[in-house]
């Protein structure tokens, strides 16, 4: 395939459907997890879900950057935001994130705040060279996709000896998440989640490559896909566990072959261990404390650590009333079953985080009507 037309081609997705629907087994049930927000947005803009038998479940995953950042690390941007002198930078949906008290960054900024969207962390590092007595904070989040350009932007500034730079580091690992869910699925407050196997993340193993996800299936037995994107991806990889389940096979298997590699970018993650270690402990939305499932700057570099530099701590927050926004990060309610949904919590208001990120569960749900199809109104 050249062209992007060709991987939604609706002639060649039906005739993978009907091979998923001729090779599921009607006496069992496949339940599968795509662990990223974008296989989401591709399975219910393009209607993947339609296309399935009723015995292979979606289950939604917790791989929305925006979605598992705990409130109270919002809480710490949002306690810079209203400091004098400091100009917080950062990606446009979290912007309107709820924090404590429902109080979000946008709102921050209607109140007079110094909050400035951007699209990269040059962004954030040109921000600091073109004004230098201003204090400029780069409130990085994401996994291993957006974790490169964040060290290359600590090295810039270190080079670069500017001193009104600092970056608030919310950078995570899929790995850990993974690792995290297989090995406590069932959580007292939210329920159990059943999984036969994953669809891996495509833009994360770009850089992390297919290895890391290896141990998944040789320990716990877990099949684990690498998969693009768009709905041809997605159908072919769901063929391809749905075959690994029927014979009882648990590898990892890529087929975003045009993009990832088994050891993906060699040079990137040399950059990111140079600028970053591992926490050993921090707080996932949905997760809970996941022990050594984040990075943090190391001391080399600790001068464009804000969390150094402003001396912040972290202070856990609870979950807004009626949001389900944790148990439908691990899969374990469907956007549907939040009371909040589609009616106090919307696109335009919402409530949680997984209504806000263009990654989101909520959102896909909300966007594409799916929840209008499940009540039978659509």
């Amino acid at each position: 395939m050249k062209y992007i037309d060709e991987y939604r081609d609706g002639v060649a997705a039906r005739g993978v459907a009907e091979q998923i629907i001729l090779e599921a087994k009607p006496d069992r049930v496949y339940n599968l997890m795509e662990f990223c927000g974008g296989h989401t947005h591709a399975i219910y803009r393009y209607g993947v879900q339609d296309l399935l038998p009723d015995n292979v479940n979606m289950i939604h995953g917790p791989g929305c950057p925006v979605c598992v950042l705990p409130i109270g690390r919002l809480d710490m941007a949002l306690s810079l935001a209203d400091r004098d002198g400091i100009t917080v930078c950062t990606y446009g949906d979290m912007l309107r994130v709820p924090g404590s008290g429902g109080r979000s960054l946008l709102q921050a900024k209607a109140e007079g705040a110094d909050i400035r969207m951007v699209y990269s962390a040059a962004d954030a590092l040109k921000l600091a060279r073109q004004h230098r007595e201003q204090q400029v904070v780069f409130f990085a989040i994401g996994f291993e996709t957006t974790t490169p350009p964040t060290a290359v932007a600590i090295q810039g500034a270190q080079a670069q000896d500017l001193d009104n730079f600092t970056v608030f580091c919310n950078h995570v690992l899929t790995p850990s998440a993974i690792a995290n869910i297989l090995e406590s699925p069932d959580v007292r407050e939210l329920g159990t989640v059943p999984i036969d196997g994953f669809l891996g993340p495509a833009h994360v193993s770009v850089v992390i490559g297919s290895q890391p996800y290896e141990f998944f299936a040789r320990e716990y037995h877990k099949p684990v896909i690498i998969s693009g994107f768009e709905p041809l991806d997605v159908l072919q990889s769901i063929l391809m566990l749905i075959r690994q389940l029927n014979c009882g096979r648990a590898e990892v298997e890529n087929q975003y072959i045009r993009a990832v590699s088994r050891h993906g970018n060699l040079k990137a993650k040399r950059m990111v261990a140079e600028v970053f270690e591992l926490r050993r402990q921090f707080e996932w939305r949905g997760l809970g404390v996941v022990p050594y499932s984040a990075l943090r700057i190391k001391n080399r570099f600790a001068k464009f650590d804000a969390e150094v530099r402003f001396d912040l701590s972290y202070t856990p927050a609870k979950e807004h009333n009626g949001c389900e926004c944790g148990a439908i990060l691990r899969g374990v309610l469907q956007p549907i079953d939040c009371k909040l949904f589609g009616t106090a919590c919307t696109p335009e208001t919402p409530m949680g985080s997984c209504m806000v990120s263009s990654e989101g569960a909520c959102a896909a749900h909300y966007i594409y009507g799916r929840y209008q199809a499940a009540a039978g109104t659509a």
